[in-house]
């Protein structure tokens, strides 16, 4: 069957537009050949998407080429403004679009980091966070507003962002001459012993409170004192004041950290993810093979699932399959778990291959029993987990309880890795075009 080609301008483009929702998100504009050309953010899906057909944008320069080049586009949902840019920069690296010309670099996304582990424990700001024994908050969208907040937390709490590696126990530190920073009251100087532990702990206590979600006390406290501060004509400290609470307030604008992993930071370790699967499953054996399977809504209406399959701990892109959901109608992720399960482990009973070691289906109970059911009525054992979104539970059969391992831990940034791969490739926005016999029903 021959394939039906777009038109030789954006029109198609532009007639999609018009049914994307008026939510945030992230859209995606496409060549004839169907590469990706370049990733946008959006408060507003239709209204920002939209713009690129319209007259002024064809004859901006900056976007100019880009519209020349339009012959379709997708969008992806976010929850809010920050998920859609988090989002678009994890696309941009992945996918590297021709007109993306900023996030294509390894810039992370910074952190504000604390020592829990150190007697008097450090906050600092970074893009490299310690592997063990801290509290990380982020990512952060604004590292700028992170740096301020930094400072403006640090007159409040009072704690320390040198890098001293304090002992309480060693009396020598009694005669460390303390920095500027306890001249002007920013920091009580544990480095002097001017502060107790346990007092110094409670500063920290009150910071992660804050940072947990407790703002709203301490940012009412700051506009009473600016509205105070006009009102008594001291602009220049209201000023300061209403910076202040614009630089606590960007602390908003953050990921989550088990949403939002962004591999640069946190290296994936193939053979420690399997060996720790192995662990943290039971399983008998270290498992070799992983096919993970998720579902997606293209463009909010044709449900696909995609199957993405990983050879100690690595992409195995030949064995990448994607097929059309053709028994449900309607956005019903469990039944279209059920068809996608059993279509692959029917064709894989047909062409005589060996069933994965273990096979990993993105969502909660509700999907891992889909599976199941589907692997029941094919009389198959195999054995198969769920991964949810944002808590990041690992569901297991005949477990009441789900699996919560730490975010440091090797076989959770594995299973992340195959469940985010295979979401990107359900969404079909790889960087590389593969031919229809790859992408399609193939036989699945």
């Amino acid at each position: 069957m021959s394939e039906t080609r777009p038109p030789a301008d954006y029109s198609l483009a532009a007639e999609k537009v018009r049914s994307f929702p008026q939510t945030p998100g992230v859209y995606l504009m496409k060549d004839e050949a169907g590469r990706v050309i370049y990733v946008g953010k959006a408060k507003n899906l239709r209204s920002r998407a939209g713009s690129y057909f319209l007259k002024a944008a064809a004859e901006d320069p900056r976007t100019a080429q880009l519209v020349l080049e339009i012959r379709d586009i997708d969008y992806l949902d976010a929850e809010s403004e920050i998920d859609a840019l988090l989002m678009e920069a994890r696309l941009i690296k992945d996918i590297l679009p021709k007109f993306n010309r900023d996030l294509r670099d390894n810039k992370t996304f910074p952190y504000l980091e604390i020592f829990t582990h150190e007697d008097f424990p450090r906050v600092r700001f970074t893009r490299e966070p310690r592997p063990r024994g801290t509290k990380l908050y982020g990512p952060f969208a604004n590292p700028r507003g992170l740096r301020g907040a930094i400072q403006v937390l640090q007159k409040i709490f009072k704690f320390r962002t040198c890098s001293l590696d304090i002992d309480a126990e060693d009396r020598r530190w009694q005669w460390f001459r303390p920095c500027l920073l306890h001249s002007i009251a920013q920091c009580t100087a544990p480095c002097n012993f001017r502060i107790t532990k346990e007092d110094y702990r409670k500063n920290i206590q009150r910071l992660q409170r804050f940072l947990d979600g407790g703002k709203s006390r301490l940012l009412g406290e700051l506009r009473e004192e600016m509205a105070e501060a006009s009102q008594a004509l001291n602009f220049e400290e209201a000023a300061r004041l209403r910076d202040e609470i614009e630089m606590l307030e960007s602390l908003n604008d953050r990921g989550e950290l088990e949403t939002h992993v962004q591999p640069e930071v946190f290296p994936i370790d193939p053979k420690r993810g399997l060996a720790g699967l192995k662990k943290v499953l039971r399983l008998d054996r270290t498992p070799r093979t992983l096919e993970g399977i998720d579902i997606a809504h293209t463009g909010g209406a044709d449900t696909v699932a995609s199957l993405v399959q990983f050879i100690d701990g690595l992409p195995f892109k030949p064995g990448y399959r994607r097929m059309r959901i053709r028994s449900v109608a309607g956005p019903d992720d469990t039944a279209s778990i059920f068809e996608a399960v059993a279509r692959r482990f029917e064709h894989l009973e047909r062409e005589g291959q060996s069933p994965p070691d273990l096979l990993l289906v993105d969502g909660g109970l509700g999907q891992l029993h889909a599976a199941m059911s589907a692997l029941q009525s094919l009389g198959v054992a195999q054995r198969v987990i769920s991964l949810a979104k944002r808590e990041e539970l690992v569901f297991q059969p005949d477990e009441k309880e789900p699996l919560r391992l730490s975010r440091h831990s090797y076989a959770l940034r594995l299973l992340q890795y195959v469940r985010d791969e295979a979401h990107r490739f359900a969404q079909h926005y790889h960087h590389l075009l593969r031919k229809r016999s790859q992408l399609g029903d193939a036989g699945e």
